[in-house]
């Protein structure tokens, strides 16, 4: 069997990694970015994910996996490629329909026709009709189904073996097909559903973890205001037999969970207001923490008379991984930057060797050299730092929860 993976992002790569891996089938990865190709077939991640590099290189030196620029005919396509909002919050699927465009000329008969990335319900009924149109010769005579991903950054090599999968065709026959290439390298449990419920599935998960974390960053706001430490709060509360809190952040990031639920409030306006309220508060925990470092950078500057060395640790949206998709650390950094022209402001990201906007700084270092230490991702690297004595910090990450 021969699989044909669009997309070799954070998600698209490491399944196809180990789709080959595990012997699913002859795999071939493809991705518009020459430079992504060209690393790939190097045997180089562009990107960090534990583990998933030596996998690759092994795929490759066996021969089941490879890289290319475009398509090839196969027997089961996989769309695995970013699916972004607008502007206005509104569900962009122009990626999934340029992805599926670009497979049509190579399906043939029997075919198995997944998309994987996250998306509005209903976008896999719209892609197959959209097949359908351009092929009218293939309707009903291939599979067509969803499957979304769920795997942890840092743990994907694991979690794309051992997850349970949601798996969605379009009629009884596509189901069974899908799981029959999925039960090749999956151990969990293959769930069988339709496309619309596998979508909303997908949708849901992320979207009751946007809340959850919602309700943590909301106490955030409530302790800051009385004087309570949230994270011994949530300590304490949590030692009750039915009570799980998460744990407050900087914000919420990442292509998932800080997207993810407008998929739903875009279609749903009036019944979806919880989720459209947890989105406001996670969004707004980032501005509240980028006032409070200017509100401090204001007081250092009146009680020292003069300008601070501020650390701003971390870019990254999740600890120690180097993904700054919606990231609302980089928010932060971006608009403390922006208001404080004058500063001296290091910018820390352990887990980046550069970036094409902010001047990174080794951790240490500027840890040493900082009057204010502003803690935004929970990385490895700083939990190893002494808890300071004359400097300020802010803490948004949970680093010192005593």
């Amino acid at each position: 069997m021969k699989a044909c993976f669009i997309g070799l992002g954070y998600i698209g790569l490491p399944t196809a990694i180990i789709a080959a891996r595990y012997g699913a089938a002859e795999v071939v990865g493809v991705d518009i970015n020459p430079s992504v190709v060209e690393k790939t077939n190097a045997g180089k991640l562009h990107f960090v994910e534990p583990g998933m590099e030596e996998l690759l290189r092994e795929s490759l030196s066996s021969g089941a996996f490879r890289a290319t620029l475009a398509p090839e005919e196969a027997d089961a396509f996989f769309i695995v490629v970013p699916t972004p909002f607008k502007g206005d919050h509104k569900p962009d699927i122009s990626f999934v329909e340029a992805a599926t465009r670009a497979v049509v000329p190579f399906l043939k008969e029997g075919n198995l026709f997944v998309i994987e990335s996250t998306s509005p319900i209903g976008t896999t009924e719209a892609m197959a009709a959209l097949i359908y149109e351009l092929r009218p010769e293939l309707e009903g005579k291939i599979h067509v189904a969803y499957c979304p991903e769920r795997v942890l950054p840092g743990n994907v090599s694991y979690e794309l073996v051992h997850n349970d999968r949601v798996i969605g065709g379009m009629d009884e026959a596509a189901t069974e097909a899908a799981c029959a290439f999925y039960s090749r390298f999956v151990k969990g449990q293959l769930h069988h559903t339709n496309s619309r419920t596998a979508e909303m599935c997908k949708l849901t998960e992320n979207a009751s973890r946007d809340v959850q974390i919602a309700f943590a960053n909301e106490l955030s706001f409530i302790c800051d205001k009385a004087g309570i430490n949230v994270w011994e709060l949530i300590a304490l509360a949590n030692r009750h037999p039915r009570v799980n809190i998460l744990q407050p952040g900087c914000g919420v990031g990442g292509h998932c969970i800080a997207v993810d639920p407008y998929f739903i409030t875009a279609d749903f306006p009036e019944e979806s207001r919880l989720i459209a309220s947890a989105r406001e508060i996670n969004n707004h925990k980032a501005m509240w923490c980028a006032e409070k470092v200017k509100n401090a950078m204001l007081q250092f500057e009146i009680d020292k008379r003069r300008k601070p060395v501020v650390a701003m640790m971390g870019l990254a949206f999740k600890p120690n991984i180097d993904d700054l998709r919606e990231s609302p650390a980089k928010y932060i950094v971006s608009t403390v930057l922006q208001c404080c022209n004058r500063a001296d402001i290091l910018v820390v990201e352990p887990n980046v060797a550069e970036h094409n906007v902010f001047k990174l700084t080794d951790y240490r270092e500027a840890y040493d050299k900082a009057d204010i230490v502003v803690f935004l991702t929970a990385h490895d690297q700083f939990k190893s730092l002494p808890e300071p004595t004359e400097k300020t910090v802010l803490d948004f990450c949970g680093i010192y929860k005593k």
